[in-house]
């Protein structure tokens, strides 16, 4: 065997096409089909991509995997980010793959549909979990970008309709890696807060692709288990989001959602209005049939019947006064002849009364003589006139 050979072990070899390859190849873009879709207990992803020609093995690591707009699955296309590596033990290379997207409109719609279905048929866009926007709502709380046009028209709308209402803005990266997360995040950082009566989230217009961040299903449950009620309002009107759908309402554009927030204060000002002089007219009018009610009662025959009453019990009590005097009178005139007529027959009965006429009335031991056979000759007497008595001692003649 010829020793000028250069002879390397497959370790060296190994790592020498890794070296190019790596260095050859430091980010590429490739496009392909989902194949052999395998996710790892670890959190790792593993995968063919493939095309018409070829296959190439790809690997997302676990850190990497949150950041994914959308949940892969066999046979879908894609366009992977990513540096080509190589696994020694193997000797295979295979993308590291760093980002990855639908490759196209029609993936990404057809992502849309299946967490729409899927999110449907769990309950979450179900009109009995939908909250009543309040009518009055003293703090807005807003889940959007710090920069972008949406922030500021929803603030000008606000200041226009209702300056008066406190605002509370949770920033966050409406699109790209980690903004899924971010929007999520502060949905449920706001409702930890406290005090907000409704939420704004959403963003400006854009591709599918800029809004996907609105359709990721973290969002979604994010929405769904928010306290406060809210508002999705994504992209224009003609844009739909799976946030839309979960939302307790939804807003055709960021503008239109701070125009639903809030009523316009000039239109409330002119309502009170109107309501003050629909009341006060309503009032007057109450209070006018009321007046004409009183006074038909006060000039009807049952209102006045009481008093009439009054007036002939009244009278009546007077006659029967008259007649009790009347009869008081006559029963007092009678007494007083009966008096007088008892007392005239007292009188005429009265032992006095008789002495005067000249008779006496001769007294013996304390008793009357009515005869004068109970009177003996030496008897001492006494003689009753009728102005005094004497006394006397009887002697009888022979």
């Amino acid at each position: 065997m010829s020793t000028d050979k250069n002879v390397v072990t497959i370790t060296e070899l190994t790592r020498q096409i890794k070296q190019s390859l790596e260095t050859g190849f430091p980010r590429v873009w490739v496009e392909g089909e989902i194949s052999n879709y395998k996710k790892h207990t670890s959190g790792h992803l593993y995968f063919t991509l493939k095309d018409e020609g070829a296959q190439l093995s790809a690997v997302m690591w676990r850190s990497r995997v949150p950041y994914l707009a959308f949940p892969p699955e066999d046979g879908m296309k894609v366009i992977a980010r990513g540096s080509i590596t190589v696994y020694p033990p193997r000797g295979n290379y295979q993308l590291d793959i760093e980002q990855m997207q639908p490759a196209g409109i029609g993936e990404l719609q057809l992502a849309f549909e299946r967490l729409k279905k899927k999110l449907a048929a769990e309950g979450l866009f179900d009109a009995e979990h939908k909250k009543p926007i309040p009518e009055f709502p003293e703090c807005i709380g807003i889940v959007t970008s710090e920069t972008g046009a949406a922030l500021q028209d929803i603030l000008s709308v606000l200041s226009r309709r209702q300056p008066s209402v406190n605002v509370i803005l949770a920033p966050v990266k409406v699109q790209g890696a980690g903004s899924a997360e971010e929007i999520a995040e502060a949905i449920k950082q706001l409702n930890q807060y406290g005090g907000i009566d409704v939420m704004i989230v959403g963003r400006g217009g854009g591709s599918l692709e800029d809004l996907w961040a609105f359709n990721e299903e973290i969002v979604a449950r994010a929405i769904y288990a928010s306290k406060i009620p809210v508002i999705s309002a994504v992209g224009h009107e003609i844009d739909f989001s799976i946030s839309d759908f979960t939302a307790d309402l939804r807003a055709p554009t960021p503008s239109a959602a701070a125009e639903i927030a809030v009523r316009d204060r000039k239109e409330l000002l002119e309502e009170i209005s109107n309501l003050y002089y629909t009341m006060n007219d309503a009032m007057k009018n109450r209070i006018s049939g009321l007046r004409e009610h009183i006074s038909g009662l006060l000039a009807s025959y049952t209102f006045n019947r009481p008093r009439d009453m009054v007036r002939e019990f009244s009278q009546r009590v007077d006659e029967m006064e008259r007649s009790i005097g009347i009869s008081l009178n006559h029963i007092v005139q009678t007494v007083n002849r009966r008096f007088d007529s008892l007392k005239n027959q007292l009188q005429a009965l009265n032992p006095h009364g008789v002495l005067k006429r000249g008779y006496s009335i001769v007294h013996k031991g304390g008793r009357i003589i009515s005869s004068e056979r109970l009177l003996h000759s030496g008897d001492e007497a006494e003689i009753q006139f009728h102005d005094g008595s004497v006394g006397v001692r009887v002697e009888k003649g022979r």
